[in-house]
């Protein structure tokens, strides 16, 4: 006789900034798990408005989108303060966004998604969840290399045998375009979620949120805000 297994709730842990892409891929995991824990870093950044919205993000996610309010369980910040005060970065100071003799943008912010995905390694080892979700993308970005596929490979598996658990690491961006970031928005959500991410999300490097633009607020002059832009050009137009 054949017997079905007991049925175990999955459960995630995703890395919510307050971003689009962080945005978009919340909306992924919760349709894709039952459980899903929320965790964001507070480094120092220059666009700390970003750790505002994102707390309004979350409660518009389970008002307006019922089906995954039972889904959305805690939410974590984690103080990385102490890092951020080690990174000499535009996006950690106030300094002009430029570009580095190595070609790399000055907003790099050296380690950070590799801190990133330690903390939330060693939160999920606690609070029960070996999968984490990401918006790293290395199709359409600024030229980070803690962003690329391999170097997340390499993270993960060392955070794997680290820990002696295997943890999986999630990034349904990896290989999309901004503006096919904005169309899995719309596959998983429809237009309400594309228009809460549109004006609720916070991208900007420079922390403007007093202009609307038509992809959403920021300053509309910094690499994030014209990434965003474009995208938004292009999904609008397809």
């Amino acid at each position: 006789m054949t017997t079905t297994p007991p049925y175990k709730p999955t459960k995630a842990g995703v890395l919510f900034s307050g971003g689009q892409d962080s945005a978009t891929v919340l909306a992924w995991a919760l349709t894709r798990f039952d459980h899903v824990e929320t965790i964001g870093f507070s480094y120092g950044q220059r666009h700390n408005v970003e750790m505002t919205v994102r707390k309004a993000l979350l409660e518009q996610m389970r008002t307006e989108f019922p089906q995954w309010s039972d889904r959305l369980g805690e939410d974590h910040v984690i103080d990385l303060a102490g890092f951020g005060a080690i990174s000499e970065t535009a996006l950690t100071r106030e300094r002009e966004i430029d570009t580095l003799e190595s070609g790399m943008p000055n907003t790099f912010v050296p380690g950070r998604n590799l801190i990133f995905l330690t903390y939330a390694a060693a939160l999920g080892w606690r609070r029960g969840f070996s999968d984490l979700v990401a918006g790293m993308c290395e199709a359409d970005f600024s030229g980070y290399p803690d962003c690329r596929k391999e170097t997340l490979d390499a993270q993960m598996l060392a955070i794997s045998l680290g820990l002696e658990r295997t943890f999986t690491l999630h990034s349904p961006l990896m290989t999309r375009s901004k503006a096919q970031a904005w169309e899995l928005a719309e596959t998983l959500g429809g237009n309400p979620l594309v228009e809460m991410i549109r004006t609720g999300t916070h991208t900007c490097y420079m922390g403007v949120r007093d202009t609307l633009h038509a992809w959403g607020y920021g300053c509309g002059t910094c690499p994030a805000c014209d990434l965003r832009a474009k995208g938004w050009a292009d999904y609008a137009g397809s």
